[in-house]
């Protein structure tokens, strides 16, 4: 008769990673990360407008054609774009994943209140909704033009202006800003604390960090729309 054998099945460390805590942590903490540097690159390029429609056009353009001639035309734009969405599903399945554990785990009210946290901290989850939100409008705003009336296309330049000609494209783009620096302020702070950077010597180094990033990004992306209003950029 011959012996049964057993399987032995183990989960895989991906899967492992996955479904802990700990795992969906780190996932936010990284994709977190991507996502701040595609901040900051995008903030510096949107500057360029300060240097008139040529310069702007120039590099909207370059956006399209930067790999060539190893890759085609916009292969390398779409590259960023695909790893910006997995970034974002990634980030925000895990938010909501940690939210929903969070409340399971205590889904009676504290007997006795905690310490009020920072006001970047209990905005967070509405934080990250209005930012889920505004990318969809941006992009049916400035990229294909769905939501834009009188888009038009290979001209970004204009397109921007006219954007922040009404006072729903400037007041829609200036509280989603807003909540991008209160999401970036707290959120870099806390992937430092997941990622094992922070500690008792760096921790007001990372919080200074944290602050000026906020700042710099807040400052630098209103300051387009703030342009266009006060006709500096016309």
């Amino acid at each position: 008769m011959a012996l049964a054998t057993r399987t032995d099945r183990r989960p895989s460390m991906t899967r492992t990673l996955w479904d802990s805590t700990v795992g969906k942590k780190t996932i936010m903490a990284v994709t977190g990360l991507v996502m701040l540097g595609y901040l900051v690159a995008h903030m510096v390029g949107n500057l360029k407008i300060f240097f008139g429609p040529g310069e702007f056009d120039g590099y909207a353009h370059w956006l399209r054609t930067m790999g060539e001639p190893v890759l085609h035309y916009e292969w390398a734009l779409w590259i960023v774009r695909v790893g910006l969405v997995a970034a974002v599903v990634l980030h925000g399945v895990s938010a909501y994943q940690l939210s929903r554990r969070d409340i399971s785990a205590r889904p009676a009210k504290y007997v006795h209140k905690k310490p009020r946290s920072s006001y970047a901290t209990r905005t967070m989850r509405w934080g990250g909704i209005i930012l889920a939100l505004f990318i969809v409008w941006h992009i049916l705003d400035l990229t294909t033009g769905t939501v834009h009336t009188g888009f038009e296309a290979g001209h970004p330049y204009q397109n921007v202006i006219d954007t922040f000609s009404t006072w729903y494209g400037n007041v829609i783009y200036i509280v989603a800003v807003l909540a991008m620096g209160l999401h970036v302020q707290h959120g870099f702070w806390s992937a430092a604390q997941t990622l094992g950077v922070g500690n008792a010597t760096r921790d007001r180094i990372l919080k200074t960090l944290a602050n000026l990033l906020a700042v710099v990004l807040t400052v630098g992306f209103i300051s387009v729309p703030v342009a266009v209003m006060t006709g500096v950029v016309s």
